[in-house]
């Protein structure tokens, strides 16, 4: 008897079976062991990653079943489905997110033409919507088995990236092996986060580099989480595992606007904007000699004391962090006099310039704590470019259109004084503390200067020496001597500074400025 034709109801269900068989392998992929491999190692799989960084249940993925068609060294046999990322989009707090996410467990996350066309869409699509783009990076850079296919697909990717950029908020989270060309998009991008012992970055592998130089140096010593958030700059953040490192780019997107078109998302606080600030009296010494701490002095002034701050380990003399005031969110640039005085040299000024764009870019105000002597002074910093690198973060400030705010806490010394954000380069509102030193240099090296004959004429010249120190000081240092000049708009007792803040960032909401018509401005490097 011949076998009975399904009815359409079953010929349906049987490819509705078929449809979930494939899907099922495309998640959990073609061999259960290289899951537990990726376990084994510390490392999640692309799906539990995505599912710890969006809302539960909010993901949707695009190109599941994409396989790659490349033929020769036994490709053509193997075509698993995703290709080794997974990418698609989801929300965070309710609000759209886009994401790539290398799947190690397939070709070791290597990227090829299918694999690259799938992010080339998914980075399309994020910039088309409007809405930022996170990518979880784990892969072992090109295939090498398609040749320059591969190459030409990470072509797409950086001109992807740079096109986004100042667009869209671009987020690289590196959970795994970043090497060669690969190690560019996330240089691209306007966030790197890291986690250690997991996480490595380079151009050149150790092996490589041992073979060129003769250096003998682990993965983890060239590139690793540690190495690129203190020593080369690369990380902005790092994290001791996977989960807290997720978690804090969604907090890090809870800060930030979907695109360049609108205002960062405000939240709702229960710290009042008119909240005296008696501990700072505590906390900045009146003592332009004596160190201190600048992060609780920006505990202090924002909402609830929550701050995220931006290359910590990286050029510590100068504090970037993103908080609220009042609700609003801020990009604070602040000298860290507990790190070499405060002094501005190369790093800090890259550091401080990189922040001042992005927050230019997605209309983030700005607020900048001055306590700074002065640029770092040696033959080292002269011949790296401390001329030219310095330069970046004075032409991020005049080149700012947010709202910009700067207070003068204690000392405002020569060049560096004018470069961060006095009035005299475009800050909106310049405040100061009756503590405030701004001059060309501190009164001591200034006196021996302008004194210098009558000091060494003088029978006891360090009377005299003592003497002029007090005259210059009276005369020039005195704390209105900005102020009776416009050169501030006001001194302010400390205590008041949130409350001043706040009704000035309320007062510069609607700020409107445009720059001249240009194609692009030509920054120093």
């Amino acid at each position: 008897m011949p076998p009975a034709t399904p009815t359409p109801t079953e010929a349906l269900a049987d490819r509705l079976k078929d449809l979930r068989d494939r899907k099922d392998l495309a998640r959990l992929g073609v061999d259960p062991k290289a899951t537990e491999r990726q376990h084994a190692k510390g490392k999640l799989t692309a799906h539990e990653r995505i599912d710890l960084l969006l809302d539960k249940g909010s993901f949707s993925e695009v190109e599941p079943l994409r396989r790659h068609r490349a033929t020769g060294f036994g490709l053509e046999a193997k075509r698993p489905y995703t290709d080794g990322v997974v990418t698609g989009w989801g929300t965070v707090e309710g609000r759209t997110v886009f994401v790539y996410a290398h799947d190690f467990r397939v070709f070791g996350g290597a990227l090829g033409e299918a694999h690259a066309q799938k992010i080339h869409k998914i980075m399309d699509m994020a910039i088309a919507a409007g809405a930022p783009l996170v990518s979880l990076n784990d892969g072992a850079g090109a295939r090498i088995q398609e040749g320059v296919s591969a190459l030409a697909g990470y072509g797409g990717i950086f001109q992807r990236n740079t096109r986004a950029s100042g667009v869209i908020p671009q987020i690289s989270v590196m959970l795994g092996p970043c090497a060669g060309g690969a190690a560019y998009s996330p240089a691209l991008t306007d966030f790197v986060f890291a986690v250690r012992d997991i996480s490595q970055m380079f151009i050149t592998g150790p092996d490589v580099v041992r073979a060129v130089t003769g250096e003998e140096i682990s993965q983890n010593g060239l590139g690793g989480a540690d190495v690129h958030a203190g020593v080369s700059g690369v990380a902005h953040f790092v994290y001791d595992d996977e989960e807290t490192c997720l978690a804090e780019v969604r907090y890090l997107l809870s800060l930030l606007p979907a695109h360049n078109r609108e205002l960062p998302p405000s939240a709702r606080t229960s710290d009042a904007a008119d909240r005296p600030c008696d501990a700072l009296l505590d906390l900045v010494p009146a003592d332009g000699n004596r160190a201190y701490d600048i992060r609780p002095v920006i505990e202090e002034l924002v909402d609830d004391g929550e701050f995220m701050e931006v290359h910590a380990a990286w050029a510590p003399n100068i504090v970037c962090a993103l908080a609220r005031i009042d609700g609003h969110v801020v990009g604070i640039v602040a000298n860290q006099p507990a790190a070499m005085a405060g002094v501005l040299d190369i790093k800090a000024s890259e550091k401080g310039a990189r922040f001042v764009q992005f927050c230019d870019a997605f209309n983030i105000p700005l607020l900048t704590l001055v306590d700074v002597p002065g640029f770092l002074p040696g033959v080292e910093q002269e011949h790296e470019g401390i001329i030219r690198r310095g330069a970046k973060l004075l032409y991020a400030y005049c080149n700012a259109t947010v709202p910009r705010i700067s207070v003068v806490l204690r000392k405002a010394y020569g060049g560096a004084y004018i470069v961060m954000d006095s009035r005299s380069i475009g800050a909106d509102i310049a405040l100061a503390w009756p503590t405030n030193e701004i001059a060309v240099m501190g009164a001591e090296g200034a006196a021996n200067v302008v004194f210098r004959r009558e000091i060494a004429a003088a029978d006891d010249p360090e009377a005299m020496r003592a003497s002029k120190i007090e005259q210059y000081k009276q005369e020039l240092v005195h704390p209105y001597y900005a102020a009776e000049r416009g050169l501030v708009d006001d001194v302010i007792d400390p205590r008041e500074t949130r409350t001043v803040l706040s009704r000035a960032l309320a007062m510069l909401a609607t700020k409107h400025a445009d720059l001249p018509h240009r194609k692009h401005g030509n920054p120093p490097q």
